[in-house]
């Protein structure tokens, strides 16, 4: 399977996890029209995977869906092999799967407090360790984390914003690792994004605007073009990086 449309990303395969909805779908959007051949993994939304494969269809490029668990190392091992096989190889991976969950120490449950580990740290390392063997140089690996990583704007957000630190900290570990054999790890960090679990209507949006230096929610379409940027040829020389996408929240 290959890309029909002609951009910087030409020739390259990628994988993204968590790719049906949201900023992971813009994602998959944006490298698909900047012409590589992307295949994404979804979970229970499968009316929404199909939704972004058709829209991709009609605009010349094509993408492959793959439904699988970002908790169940076994199910991520196989998306990577199937995105290897189906793509004839793989050199770009953007992991975007990841889960929020709010509360108090005193009550917050041990089962969720395990979920979120689970997908939005053993299951970016999990996607990592299976893609690495079928990187060469010029591999991408991009870690979708937040701006919660540096910045803890409120109570409640203690256990996701460990695991966003977590894989800050994963991001520069891994660019040591891997740098010597030419492939780069970058950290793209969302501020207030809006989506449909964050909205930028409302009393909590009109709290976070006070504290943007731009004075409004940033678009899925902005954290996208910071990832295409690095999975792109120009980003060679950009490894172990905290990439911040919003607009000022964090200045």
């Amino acid at each position: 399977m290959t890309a029909a449309i002609e951009g910087p990303l030409s020739g390259r395969r990628a994988l993204v996890t968590g790719g049906s909805r949201g900023i992971g779908a813009e994602i998959v959007r944006r490298l698909a029209l900047d012409g590589a051949a992307v295949a994404f993994t979804y979970g229970a939304s499968a009316r929404d995977a199909d939704n972004v494969v058709v829209e991709m269809s009609r605009a010349g490029a094509r993408v492959l869906p793959i439904r699988a668990d970002s908790t169940d190392v076994g199910q991520i091992a196989s998306a990577v092999q199937e995105t290897v096989t189906r793509l004839g190889g793989l050199d770009i991976l953007v992991n975007n799967a990841g889960v929020a969950a709010f509360g108090d120490i005193e009550t917050f449950p041990l089962e969720e407090f395990d979920r979120l580990v689970a997908v939005n740290v053993r299951g970016v390392f999990a996607a990592i360790q299976q893609t690495v063997p079928h990187l060469g140089e010029g591999g991408r690996i991009i870690n979708i984390g937040s701006i919660n990583a540096d910045r803890v704007p409120g109570p409640g957000l203690a256990v996701y914003s460990m695991t966003k630190a977590a894989v800050a900290g994963l991001t520069r570990g891994l660019a040591r690792d891997l740098g010597p054999r030419g492939i780069t790890v970058n950290n793209v960090q969302p501020g207030p994004i809006a989506t449909d679990m964050n909205p930028e209507e409302g009393e909590f949006a009109d709290l976070a605007r006070q504290t943007i230096a731009v004075g409004h929610y940033g678009h899925t379409r902005d954290v996208a073009g910071v990832v295409a940027y690095l999975a792109g040829p120009d980003a060679g020389y950009v490894t172990g990086a905290n990439w911040n996408v919003d607009g000022g929240f964090t200045a």
